[in-house]
């Protein structure tokens, strides 16, 4: 998933979590790293291309926000395997206490 592997990034993390606390000017993130603003400038670009950021245009300034579009992607795939794994550590916890129990 593209959106995975944008986060794999640990610079791509911190920005989204910059975001997590609200919209920011592209200026403002690249100032908070000791980076070049066009190295911030490709990550953003990962970002956006993942759905994980939105960009809009005020005047001269690009500001970001969180996009939930990649968010949503993110919570159904983590459901789906929820779904898979849910039942079967529950299995395993009861099995565990039976277990204990029995001793």
């Amino acid at each position: 998933m593209e959106t995975f592997a944008a986060l794999a990034d640990p610079t791509r993390r911190q920005i989204v979590e910059m975001l997590a606390a609200g919209e920011l000017a592209a200026g403002d993130i690249a100032r908070r790293f000791e980076m070049s603003a066009p190295a911030v400038s490709q990550h953003l670009k990962a970002l956006k291309s993942a759905h994980l950021v939105r960009v809009r245009v005020d005047a001269q300034r690009r500001i970001y926000s969180l996009d939930p579009e990649g968010l949503k992607d993110m919570e159904t795939w983590l459901a789906n395997i929820r779904r898979f794994w849910g039942p079967k550590l529950d299995a395993l916890e009861s099995a565990l206490n039976a277990e204990k129990d029995r001793k």
